[in-house]
């Protein structure tokens, strides 16, 4: 049985687990283990691309992995508010041709 991640008020213990959480759950890439590491009303931008709720993140990340290949996720914990958490990121990945990616978000 999993456990759930911690949520709002966070410490900076809280807050830090929590980051651990969302890194390990990514690096599995199992859409459903990781929308389960955000809140069911989500609001979420990835570039051009708007949307909300758990589905949408699972669509979304069903997309993203079948392009981008043994996708690897490095999180940071930057900083945090009693209900919001600020990351830096890292991820690499290739294409079905072999030709490898790397991503840094600050």
């Amino acid at each position: 049985m999993e456990t759930k991640p911690p949520t709002p008020p966070f410490t900076l213990e809280t807050a830090t687990l929590k980051v651990r959480a969302a890194e390990d759950a990514w690096n599995t890439r199992n859409p459903d283990r990781v929308a389960l590491a955000y809140t069911e009303n989500l609001q979420w931008r990835n570039r051009a691309e708007f949307f909300s709720g758990r589905d949408s993140i699972r669509e979304f990340l069903k997309r993203k992995w079948a392009k981008e290949l043994d996708y690897r996720l490095i999180k940071e914990f930057w900083a945090f508010t009693d209900n919001r958490i600020a990351v830096r990121f890292a991820y690499e990945w290739h294409d079905d041709s072999g030709n490898w990616y790397r991503a840094l978000w600050q």
